[in-house]
């Protein structure tokens, strides 16, 4: 039974990936979808997705590249699914982390109201640009996002700095009562 230690396999590397990289795909998912149930849902599919690619990892590129790639590829059929439903509810990414505002509740509060306005604005961006700054706030460099993506790590360079000095103009614009 040669299928038994491909699957126990299978099974070793996806719970490794799970735990290793569990939080950054729910962050992802909250990042397309601001429904906590929605996103609870993409969380799952990812990982159902995830268990079954390791089936076919043959290890040409890294884990994590892996990981991003399965988990892209669910958002992005997620979000065909939900396009073809007519019900768009596509959002950017929710809060990237907690500020270390110390004991000061009116600088944690500023930088609370700041964050979520930088939200607002990364929501705002087309789905292929929210994709490469959701993996950007990840930490994933530009030749792992090219990877991700298709795209190449030069075009993926360009459309970070390009979509950082769109967020920054944007920004300093005064923002809608």
């Amino acid at each position: 039974m040669a299928e038994e230690p491909q699957i126990a396999d299978q099974e070793r590397r996806y719970r490794g990936a799970a735990e290793t990289y569990g939080p950054a795909i729910a962050r992802l998912a909250r990042g397309y979808e601001a429904d906590a149930e929605l996103a609870r849902d993409l969380v799952q599919d990812v990982h159902v997705a995830l268990w079954r690619s390791f089936a076919a990892f043959d290890g040409r590129c890294s884990e994590r590249t892996w990981v991003y790639r399965v988990a892209h590829n669910a958002a992005a059929d997620h979000i065909r699914a939900r396009k073809r439903l007519r019900a768009e509810t596509l959002v950017g990414i929710e809060e990237a982390g907690e500020f270390a505002a110390g004991d000061d509740p009116e600088t944690a509060t500023h930088e609370r109201h700041l964050l979520a306005r930088l939200t607002r604005l990364i929501h705002r961006l087309k789905p292929a640009d929210r994709q490469v700054m959701l993996l950007y706030l990840e930490d994933l460099t530009a030749a792992e996002i090219g990877e991700i993506t298709g795209l190449s790590a030069g075009a993926v360079s360009v459309r970070i700095h390009r979509i950082k000095a769109l967020l920054a103009d944007r920004f300093t614009q005064k923002e809608p009562a």
